[in-house]
Formats: C-alpha cells, structure tokens, sequence
C-alpha cells in the first residue's frame, strides 16, 4: 500500500515478539510511523511500558489486545485471533484490567502447554505412535522461552533443543492436522460476552492468511479462507466491528475480497504488519491510511464513552 499512517499489529517480548516495548515504538518513530498498535498475544502486560516509549518517541501507541478464540468443530479444531482495542484511559480502570486478564487466562497458560506437551510426547516422542522426536519434550525447555508460551515458542524449542531442522516435520508435529494439536484460546461465547460488555473494538485479524499462496505468514496454522468464510457469521454475531484486510499475508485478490465483506457488513477496514521480529515479519510491512485509523480511534473513543 502507499503511505502508512498507522502500523496496528505488532508484538513484543510481552508475548512472542523479539523487541522490547520500548525498542518497538524507537523502531517505529525511525520509520515515521504515526500511530504504533501494540496487541501482543493474550496479554496486557507490555502496554504501559509501550505508552511511556510513545510519549518520550512521539509515537501515538494505540492499544490492543489479540485474543485467541478456540473452535471446535467438525469442520474445524483451531483458533481465530480477533484484535481487540481500546483507548488507553482504560489501564488506568482496574476493574477493567481485571475483567480483561480474568477473560485471557482461560485461554492460555502452564494448564495448556503441561496438557499439549504431554499429547506431544504420548504421539511423536520415541514411545509414542508416530516416533518423530529423540526424546520426550519436557515442560522446562518450553517455560524457558516465556511465561506467555505460543506455539512460535514450540516451534524454537523443537529446533533448537530437538535439533528437528525441517519445517514440514514441525508443522507436523505443531500445526493445526497434527493428531497431538490442542487448540489455545478463550471459546467464541466467553470472548462475545466481553465483546459486548466491555468498552472495546473487536477486529478479525488476519482472515485470509492461512490461504496464502506464498511462504509463512501463518499459513502453516491458520485456517483457509474457506473455513473463516464458514465461521464470519458468528464472529461478527459475537460483535467484531473490522476486518483486518491490509496484512503481509494477504494477496492483492484476497484484499479486495475482503474489502467486499467490509463493505457489505459495514466494517472497519484496519491492518498492520504482525511484527515478531526484523527479519522474517518486521515492521512497517503493512498499515493503514491516516483516515481509515481516524475511523477506528472515533470507534473506541464512543466506546469508552458509553461505558463511562
């Protein structure tokens, strides 16, 4: 796209990103982004820092949150991720916070990674029914990488403590066919209550990235298109607003397919570049224009303000 205005998917060392808060938001001022979206996965916890980094930068950094929902289904064992923003007065609200950590715990956490390495070990670990790995995986090796596993997290592991170098075999024993796969994330009722309740902007990340024709971007564990089709009429009942449409994982003719769907459900149209790293997913790779995040700011701004 031409000029990016506003970058509003990107993680840091809060979940599965390589950069600090604050390195975040001094990487996106050298670049000339206004406006910076901080939505690490399931958690909170690196907003405040990435705030202050935008008042020394002079980065607006707009916070967010990217929710995993849990399907499952006969069509589909998975997740979705939903983007969900809020004005930063909110983190001074501690009933908020609460209510927002409370939602997120059930998604995640030591419960999820003890239960998935163990399902991990019982089908590729050298007893297992499929023997892929030398030996068992074990809880420590992943806990080491972060308090906020995900499945990036996973994947290092194998390669790094396993010596698994091929990417097929760890999309095998990782990816969403695996027969050890357990979906993370909060079921789509819980996330719709909060939704609805809470003074928030919920956005459908990424909706065409699992289609992707070329390398990465999620592909190997996000669902085709097809599947998100089959599934839009409850994500947008449980009360998203947007649709993620500008996104490095998306080709042109799934853009414009998707910019069809805003238009026909009235939709916010947002994007970002689902920053993780410099390399492989950095920043500033995708955005939106000045006047489609103004869009989106207005949104939560009357959120907010109902709920006041």
């Amino acid at each position: 796209m031409a000029h990016i205005f506003a970058d509003l998917h990107n993680h840091t060392t809060a979940s599965d990103g390589d950069f600090s808060p604050g390195d975040l938001v001094a990487l996106a001022a050298g670049m000339g982004i206004k406006v910076l979206g901080v939505t690490d996965h399931d958690t909170l916890d690196g907003l405040e820092a990435a705030l202050d980094a935008g008042k020394i930068q002079g980065v607006e950094v707009f916070p967010g949150v990217e929710i995993s929902v849990r399907f499952k289904r006969a069509f589909f064992t998975g997740t979705l991720h939903v983007l969900t923003y809020f004005s930063s007065a909110m983190l001074k609200d501690s009933g908020f916070v609460t209510r927002f950590k409370t939602l997120l715990a059930g998604g995640r956490g030591e419960r999820l990674v003890r239960a998935r390495i163990e399902k991990i070990n019982e089908v590729f670990g050298p007893g297992g029914e499929s023997p892929l790995l030398s030996r068992d995986l074990t809880f420590e090796e992943i806990a080491a990488y972060s308090d906020n596993v995900s499945r990036r997290h996973f994947a290092m592991a194998l390669a790094e403590r396993l010596g698994i170098s091929d990417k097929d075999t760890i999309t095998r024993i990782i990816g969403n066919n695996s027969p050890a796969y357990l979906p993370s994330g909060v079921d789509l009722e819980q996330v719709k209550g909060f939704i609805k309740s809470e003074p928030v902007v919920a956005v459908l990340a990424h909706p065409a990235a699992g289609s992707f024709p070329g390398e990465g971007h999620y592909k190997e564990v996000l669902p085709p298109l097809e599947i998100v089709t089959r599934l839009l009429s409850e994500v947008l009942d449980a009360g998203v607003k947007g649709l993620e449409v500008h996104y490095p994982g998306h080709s042109p003719e799934h853009q414009v397919l998707l910019l069809s769907w805003a238009e026909k459900y009235d939709l916010l149209v947002t994007g970002g570049s689902d920053c993780h790293d410099s390399a492989k997913r950095p920043l500033g790779t995708a955005g939106v224009n000045e006047q489609e995040f103004k869009r989106l700011r207005q949104m939560v701004l009357c959120e907010e303000k109902k709920n006041r």
